[in-house]
């Protein structure tokens, strides 16, 4: 095994792949919360139901989620290529990778949300109901405050896994720190870029989980 020569980085390439990554985690990231909890309310709201034609609707939305759940991210991803470039017009780069980002991390999102939601004391609902509160007022007044530390830390979860997603959307040509280290460390066996570029994944995935960790703490004191 030769030495590493970490002077034969082209560290500007490395920098404009590192705010790739960001770019595709903060975007995707802000779409998956925005699809993936009201997704998690709907599955919550309709898994209690007395109502059969909900109780049906949601075994076919949970059957749905289940399924977008379990398949591979890069099989997803190679799969959703045509709906990636009939919504941004590409199915590359930064922007190409977004939809697949999205569609594969909001289902996995939504299911915490859910089970952050069962966790809520039932005796809060009832009381909640027992005073005449709407279903729209026991979610954004009791459910979603009571079950803000399990809502962040599924936020965490998902974040983390996004940066996990991020780097195998390399595969088919995503970008990003990813992308970096397959063309360079992978197919061209420059050792040097892939550790560097494993390495700030690695400290990304650290300040993320960090910064989560310390608002669950936060706000389960409060």
């Amino acid at each position: 095994m030769g030495s590493l020569d970490f002077s034969k980085i082209n560290w500007s390439e490395m920098m404009d792949a590192a705010v790739s990554t960001l770019k595709m985690l903060g975007i995707s990231g802000i779409f998956t919360i925005i699809l993936g909890l009201p997704l998690g309310i709907v599955l919550y709201l309709w898994g209690r139901s007395n109502q059969s034609f909900l109780r049906v609707i949601y075994s076919i939305l949970s059957f749905v989620v289940n399924i977008l759940r379990s398949v591979p991210f890069i099989i997803l991803m190679v799969a959703l290529i045509p709906i990636s470039k009939s919504i941004v017009g590409t199915s590359i780069g930064v922007l190409g990778t977004i939809p697949a980002l999205v569609i594969g991390a909001a289902p996995f999102f939504a299911r915490l949300v859910e089970t952050a939601l069962r966790e809520v004391d039932r005796g809060v609902i009832e009381a909640a109901q027992g005073m005449g509160a709407s279903t729209r007022q026991i979610v954004t007044r009791v459910l979603l405050p009571e079950a803000r530390p399990g809502l962040l830390a599924g936020v965490t979860i998902t974040i983390v896994t996004l940066v996990s997603y991020t780097a195998m959307s390399g595969m088919v040509g995503g970008g990003g720190l990813g992308d970096l280290a397959i063309r360079y460390g992978y197919y061209r066996y420059e050792k040097e870029v892939m550790i560097i570029s494993v390495a700030l994944m690695v400290i990304l995935v650290q300040l993320l989980q960090m910064a989560g960790d310390r608002l669950v703490r936060y706000f389960t004191r409060k």
